[in-house]
């Protein structure tokens, strides 16, 4: 079923109008990893962000203010995640002092993308974007 944007903001599926909100109240991102435990204190390092034991030393990180796009593809559709930052040239530098394995800067149009190399082997993708940030955009 879709629904137009006026709808959606008509309904705004209140929890409780006392207490204002929406059902949706965040975004909960999985990473699979062949060494989470390695992954998720690099992540937490990384983002410098609160991080919570889930229990057993399972420890989710809270994550940045977030914003999601959606592309159009011919191809299957699939999901990617990409950390936001200010200042690419910063923190590549930074990144490759400390020893972490980063790409080369690449120019999108959009951003200025490189990749970060995850204790594991995994890699996650950070730019800078050059398009407005729909997180920063006050909510009114």
């Amino acid at each position: 079923m879709v629904i137009s944007v006026q709808a959606w903001n008509r309904r705004r599926y209140q929890v409780d109008p006392e207490l204002g909100g929406t059902v949706i109240t965040g975004a909960h991102v999985i990473l699979y990893s062949t060494d989470a435990k390695a992954d998720r204190a690099f992540l937490r390092d990384l983002l410098g962000t609160p991080s919570v034991d889930a229990g057993g030393g399972w420890l989710i990180v809270a994550l940045p203010p977030a914003e999601i796009a959606v592309h159009p593809t011919a191809d299957m559709p699939k999901h990617e995640l990409y950390l936001m930052c200010d200042d690419i040239a910063g923190l590549v530098s930074e990144l490759s002092e400390d020893g972490v394995a980063v790409s080369d800067v690449s120019d999108q149009g959009w951003g200025l993308l490189a990749t970060v190399g995850l204790p594991s082997g995994g890699s996650i993708g950070v730019y800078q974007p050059r398009h407005p940030i729909a997180a920063r955009v006050p909510v009114s």
